[in-house]
């Protein structure tokens, strides 16, 4: 079953943030990964969550998901993203149906 990492990202600094976003997509794709939404226009039809840059990545499985987010490979990357921006992470299993 399909593991997704969904980020809620506000950014603050735009030149680092670019630099993370160059050096986290051939990451995403290493671990078998591929991007569903990467910020894309986003319209607020209900509610108020404050969403601000949405991406929703899909891996093969929530085991992958997570072993992308906790690699070594990714730390260093994560911390531009830390440094550049505010975000909200969450790791969710896909619905089998």
């Amino acid at each position: 079953m399909a593991g997704y990492l969904i980020a809620n990202i506000e950014v603050h600094d735009p030149a680092t943030f670019a630099k993370y976003r160059a050096q986290v997509a051939p990451l995403v794709a290493r671990f078998g990964g591929r991007y569903l939404v990467r910020g894309g226009d986003l319209e607020h039809v209900e509610g108020r969550l404050p969403v601000r840059r949405l991406v929703v990545l899909e891996f093969p499985s929530l085991t992958e998901a997570r072993r992308f987010y906790e690699s070594a490979e990714y730390a260093p990357v994560m911390q531009l993203r830390l440094a550049s921006a505010k975000s909200d992470v969450a790791l969710v299993e896909g619905y089998a149906g």
